[in-house]
């Protein structure tokens, strides 16, 4: 299926969630807002929010610094 990720186009398997897109970005376990279809999706939701043709997805990463 394909949903725009950060503004781009991007394909992946049918009957992924959130969890899965950050396992296949290799963003697992790192700081990271997601955001889905302009909708924030909590931390502890990540592993039952599915993703959908056409979802829009915004992945933020907190960069440490100072």
């Amino acid at each position: 299926m394909r949903i725009q990720l950060n503004g781009e186009p991007f394909e992946l398997a049918r009957g992924q969630t959130v969890a899965d897109l950050l396992q296949h970005l290799e963003l697992t376990g790192r700081r990271v807002a997601v955001e889905l279809n302009q909708d924030i999706v909590p931390r502890s939701l990540h592993a039952e929010t599915p993703l959908s043709e056409g979802d829009q997805v915004e992945v933020v990463h907190a960069i440490g610094g100072g």
